[in-house]
């Protein structure tokens, strides 16, 4: 895990021509860029490192609990929730994803990410915490059952 004060990623890689963001995580290489600027921020730190963290999680979570994951999310679509637990989630889900094409797979990732952000870093409160009550708890519970069956300690 590295701190970078210019922190630009295009097409999974470092480009001065890409898109700033907070941090950027490199899987395959397990290396995590984190924006210097957060260094500042505890509770944003905290926020987008959990998040980065669970990419790692959602690399390893196996195809039974993703699809699982997936389901609760199409429920949630079908009700009609709007909102989300963060920003990378919710610009996705703001393209309408059709269920089993990529971008779904994407949203799915990412509001996996950020669910797992919201309920176990420093932040509390957050403005992109935007989700209703209802489906944060449902989507909490998944969360703790899934760290139960998995034997995971948080």
């Amino acid at each position: 895990m590295r701190f970078r004060e210019d922190l630009r990623v295009r097409r999974g890689r470092f480009d001065r021509a890409g898109v700033e963001v907070h941090a950027a995580a490199f899987l395959r290489r397990r290396e995590l860029m984190l924006h210097a600027e957060l260094r500042d921020s505890p509770r944003e730190l905290s926020r987008i490192l959990v998040h980065e963290l669970f990419h790692f999680a959602w690399l390893r979570l196996g195809n039974t609990r993703r699809d699982s994951w997936m389901h609760l999310l199409r429920k949630e679509l079908d009700l009609g929730a709007r909102g989300e637990l963060g920003w990378s989630a919710e610009w996705r889900k703001r393209r309408s994803p059709s269920p089993g094409s990529l971008a779904f797979r994407e949203y799915a990732c990412e509001s996996f990410c950020d669910s797992g952000a919201c309920f176990y870093s420093l932040a509390g409160r957050h403005p992109e915490f935007t989700l209703k009550r209802r489906f944060r708890d449902r989507r909490r519970a998944w969360f703790r059952d899934f760290l139960e069956t998995s034997g995971v300690r948080l």
